[in-house]
């Protein structure tokens, strides 16, 4: 591996940034109304199953393509595959990362509102109809313009320090009040009358709602919470130290992820059926069940205050990785071009979102293929990039990687054995490929005999 000039300092520190990669709002945000909107607990328990298969296999899959290399997400694949066109994967992943932060931080922008007027007073709506206040909110352009860029400068700020004075330092100190305070919220969440029926419909599964598009939302959301598809991971890994164990710096991000996408369900869904709305609002779902949660608690507009702070570190933490993937072609060489190209690649992605913000308010009415802007970005992404991107990844790396290589990046610090790295290959090369294959015809309805449901 070529030298590095920035590493991740410690272990705890390259998992708690890669798993704020996938704990921002891929499951505070996304997960609930995606579960609300694809069957509940038959959809949770069918993306659990992916993430522990077909996403812990391609999550090791990246980590080993990174640091093998120690290059970013273009070089690694030039370097692993030279003289191919394989570094087209690279290129992908850049391209998706782009899209999904032009969306993913207007919803940043949301957050930002949010805070601001929590702990301005300006939150609670005189009627207490939330869905009211953040239909306007959206609507308005000039404030939901206005806070897209703030996220963005605040994402900037951070990243433009480079890996150990930003991502790192601040992942050790407001990831773990994340975790606390999320539990609060269940706590008052699922005591509140009538909160078992939500418990029931995210953890009770009914497979009789299930669709071939279930499957397709599952997987989207197992590669989106851990932010695969698109060398993210690649990036990260390759700032990892050879001493450290990528099996269980693996199992740490997943267990981490799927903890917060539990503890996501109980905090949203009792308080979705509690409060009497419907668990398939969609996106706004959070913005509008989680006010009216802490409106019932005492204290309320200071927990939800400190709560929307930590919300929006653990967005920024996802973004910290978006951005990481866009810079890191152009500064992996020459660390002295972070700065100017944090400062234009947030630029580009902030004109980028500029239709997914305004998407609910002067453009609503400007829909593509039926659907507006912002969902259809979503979609593209989560669906269909995200997904052919771990294809190719999976395709790559056991068959253009050796085995040698492979075996040692894997077991490296770790007391698994052949039998281990036996099992990971096999479901790398053959049923991981072979999955997402299946699901895209599934749904493309290109498999003969078989229906739209199951």
């Amino acid at each position: 591996m070529t030298n590095q000039s920035e590493q991740w300092t410690s272990k705890i520190g390259f998992i708690l940034a890669a798993a704020g990669s996938a704990i921002g709002l891929g499951a505070v945000w996304k997960l609930p109304y995606v579960a609300g909107t694809n069957g509940g607990a038959a959809f949770f328990l069918i993306f659990i199953l992916l993430t522990l298969t077909l996403g812990v296999s391609l999550l090791l899959a990246e980590f080993i393509l990174g640091r093998s290399t120690g290059k970013d997400a273009i070089q690694a694949y030039k370097t692993a595959a030279p003289g191919t066109p394989w570094y087209f994967v690279g290129l992908l992943g850049i391209a998706a990362s782009f899209l999904l932060l032009s969306f993913y931080s207007v919803v940043g922008g949301w957050i930002v509102i949010y805070f601001v007027r929590s702990i301005t007073g300006q939150l609670s709506p005189p009627d207490g109809n939330f869905e009211l206040l953040f239909e306007s909110i959206t609507a308005n352009p000039l404030e939901v313009g206005l806070a897209h860029l703030a996220f963005m400068v605040m994402a900037v700020l951070v990243v433009q320090t480079g890996i150990q004075k930003g991502i790192e330092r601040a992942s050790k100190w407001l990831m773990p009040a994340l975790f606390i305070l999320f539990i609060i919220i269940v706590i008052r969440s699922v005591t509140l009358d009538g909160a078992m029926e939500g418990v029931a419909f995210f953890l009770q599964p009914d497979f009789s709602e299930v669709t071939g598009e279930t499957f397709l939302f599952a997987l989207g959301q197992a590669f989106f919470a851990l932010s695969l598809g698109v060398s993210v991971m690649v990036t990260y890994s390759s700032y990892v130290p050879k001493r450290e164990s990528l099996t269980r710096s693996a199992g740490s991000i997943v267990g981490l992820s799927l903890f917060i996408a539990l503890l996501s369900g109980l905090a949203i869904f009792p308080a979705v059926f509690a409060l009497g709305f419907e668990p398939s609002e969609g996106p706004p779902l959070i913005f509008i069940v989680l006010p009216a949660v802490f409106n019932e608690l005492a204290f309320g507009t200071f927990f939800f205050a400190l709560f929307a702070a930590l919300l929006l570190f653990a967005t920024l933490t996802s973004a910290f990785s978006l951005l990481e993937i866009l810079i890191a072609p152009f500064t992996k060489k020459d660390p002295s071009k972070r700065k100017k190209v944090a400062w234009t690649s947030g630029l580009l992605v902030y004109l980028m979102g500029i239709p997914s913000a305004l998407s609910f308010g002067i453009l609503s009415d400007w829909l593509i293929f039926g659907d507006i802007f912002f969902n259809q970005m979503d979609y593209l992404v989560s669906n269909i990039l995200l997904p052919l991107g771990a294809l190719l990844i999976s395709l790559f790396v056991p068959w253009k990687i050796s085995k040698s290589v492979l075996r040692d990046e894997l077991l490296q610090g770790s007391n698994l054995g052949s039998g281990f790295f036996s099992t990971w290959l096999f479901m790398l090369r053959f049923v991981t490929p072979l999955a997402i294959i299946i699901v895209f015809l599934y749904v493309l309805g290109w498999l003969p005999g078989i229906g739209p449901t199951i």
